[in-house]
């Protein structure tokens, strides 16, 4: 499992989170939503220090990672961030 982010995601996370180098941004399932895997929870994203990191990516000494306890939401998938650029937002997709 990876996680792989666009050019446009890291820009996106520069610009709307203020990201700089030493940050720390999460990726967790949370209750509420749906997702491709799970139907009552959905990926949240927040900038949080980590505890437990499962899998992680760091880019420009920014690490994006995702706790021990939340991979089961990943399914054994890898998740790719890209940007919506219709809406300006984050878009994920699951991957093998």
């Amino acid at each position: 499992m990876d996680i792989a982010l666009t050019d446009q995601a890291l820009q996106w996370f520069k610009q709307e989170m203020e990201v700089e180098p030493g940050d720390t941004i999460r990726f967790y399932a949370r209750y509420g939503g749906s997702s491709p895997f799970h139907e009552g929870f959905s990926l949240g994203m927040t900038r949080e220090e980590p505890i437990a990191i499962g899998v992680e990516t760091v880019i420009d000494d920014v690490t994006y990672y995702i706790e021990e306890k939340d991979l089961w939401f990943f399914n054994e998938h890898s998740l790719y961030v890209d940007v919506d650029t219709n809406n300006d937002e984050l878009q994920y997709d699951y991957r093998t």
